[in-house]
């Protein structure tokens, strides 16, 4: 089988159209067509049906891109692999990570270990858990940085540190002059969350439940920033990481409100735990795991002394 038609298959069967997958591959549509009829003749079963203008996978289809993905992400590992003792000082560290953490805690972690490597290339995703999580599962990323332990049989997860969540309230909120609240105090309170699928959302919803009622959801956002800037504005309260030193000379710079307030949350346990993770049963290209080694050695150091924890 040629390896570039095994990659044409992936593409379309991941969503591309015929269309658009010969157009990145410089190749004609028909051209496309054929090499995709010639890998079903060999394989000896239909892998794509037709639904109206669009591909769909067929049960073999299903069954033979499971296994093609894995080999393929071997494959490119293999190839990575092999670079990298060829030219250690070269190599590629595919990392996604929360969209949080990527104006305080990746530029550092990046910075200190490009100080050491300064060669080799960073390939960088952010999405919330579920989106990085995925992407380590599928092999397109090697390390994420996330909060909580994904819990997935397949992956490895070591706790950097512990974030405190502070609870965001417009500067003219009857609690703004306040340093602590409790969190059952603003249970008739609107709420700004992030969407469905992102771990700040399920865990602002279990300390709500904690605190003995349900979030009355006003908005929905999918970045932090996003929902502080809305809380500044007085649209709601939101439980957030607190504004990190170089976004608050930004805010006071920029921002045409009054920031948001963020008061201590005393009665339930308002933080949340980073880590990184990988996957257990996969060896990590050098460059990879040299990252992995400097994560670990310098992450928890990158942050103020009231967010470090024991490692475990």
């Amino acid at each position: 089988m040629d390896l570039q038609v095994l990659r044409w298959f992936q593409a379309v069967a991941d969503g591309a159209t015929v269309t658009e997958t010969a157009q990145r591959a410089h190749i004609t549509q028909p051209a496309l067509s054929r090499a995709l009829g010639r890998l079903e003749r060999e394989v000896g079963t239909p892998l794509f049906t037709r639904a109206g203008r669009a591909l769909r996978l067929t049960p073999a289809g299903r069954v033979f891109k499971h296994t093609l993905d894995q080999t393929l992400d071997r494959y490119d590992v293999g190839l990575r692999a092999v670079a990298e003792l060829v030219d250690p000082d070269r190599g590629v560290v595919p990392l996604a990570f929360l969209h949080t953490l990527g104006t305080w805690l990746v530029p550092p972690l990046i910075s200190g270990f490009r100080g050491a490597h300064p060669m080799v290339r960073f390939e960088l995703r952010q999405h919330g858990e579920a989106g990085i999580l995925q992407s380590l599962l599928d092999g397109v990323v090697d390390l994420i940085l996330t909060s909580g332990n994904p819990g997935h049989p397949q992956v490895r997860w070591h706790r950097l540190l512990v974030e405190p969540l502070r609870l965001a309230v417009p500067s003219a909120h009857r609690l703004s002059h306040r340093k602590r609240i409790r969190l059952s105090e603003v249970a008739e309170e609107p709420f700004i969350l992030l969407r469905s699928g992102y771990g700040l959302r399920t865990l602002t919803e279990e300390l709500c439940r904690q605190a003995g009622f349900a979030p009355r959801v006003t908005f929905e956002g999918e970045e932090v920033e996003t929902l502080r800037g809305l809380v500044a504005a007085g649209l709601g309260v939101a439980l957030l990481p607190p504004p990190h030193a170089v976004l608050s000379t930004l805010d006071a710079v920029t921002a045409p409100i009054t920031p948001a307030h963020h008061l201590e949350v005393t009665d339930v346990d308002a933080t949340r735990e980073i880590g990184l993770a990988w996957l257990a049963d996969r060896s990590l290209p050098s460059s990879s795991h040299a990252f992995h080694q400097h994560v670990l050695a310098a992450g928890p150091t990158l942050v103020p002394a009231a967010y470090r924890t024991s490692r475990r």
